[in-house]
């Protein structure tokens, strides 16, 4: 299995929403729990504790064992599960940062796991939407990380609202919190 993907500015947009977001949420739900698919390095993980949710309340997987040895080595409830296949119960918030960006042939099998979304970019994100309703609670949310290469995602059934935007010198970035219609 691969190693971890290291953090990058996807990940840190994606942290500076939770930890922006996460004192106002807490603030209707203190004992409020999470999920995130895909927690590679853990970056999330630590922002959702620094911001105020108890480390109990943090539930992550992610499809790389590595990932999930390294999440776990850092104390969180963390386990392997390729987005919702191992996920037990309905969560208030579920946040994924996914791998986004349309094939390339050219790039490394190794890297390909945490960064190719599929052949447009967009495969793994509409797997996520589609299987994501089976385990949002009522009046849940998700903070789901796209990038302007990303093509082919169906929001189908889905409001979403932009909270955060990064322009770099390939793409731009795009943090949107969507739920449920």
């Amino acid at each position: 299995m691969s190693l971890v993907y290291s953090p990058a500015e996807d990940s840190f947009l994606l942290s500076s929403v939770v930890k922006d977001k996460i004192p106002k949420i807490l603030l209707k739900n203190e004992d409020l729990k999470v999920l995130e698919i895909g927690s590679s390095s853990g970056i999330q993980l630590k922002a959702l504790f620094e911001s105020g949710i108890k480390k109990q309340n943090i539930f992550a997987c992610d499809i790389n064992s590595n990932a999930v040895k390294h999440c776990k080595n850092l104390g969180f409830n963390c386990f392997q599960s390729d987005l919702f296949e191992n996920i037990n119960g309905k969560y208030p918030l579920i946040i994924f940062n996914p791998p986004y960006l349309p094939e390339d042939s050219s790039e490394p099998k190794d890297s390909k796991i945490s960064t190719t979304g599929g052949k447009k970019g967009g495969e793994i994100i509409n797997e996520f939407l589609q299987q994501v309703k089976n385990h949002l609670s009522k009046d849940g949310r998700i903070f789901l990380l796209t990038s302007s290469l990303t093509k082919g995602i169906k929001w189908k059934g889905y409001n979403k609202k932009l909270v955060a935007k990064q322009k770099l010198f390939f793409e731009e970035l795009y943090v949107w919190e969507i739920n449920l219609k």
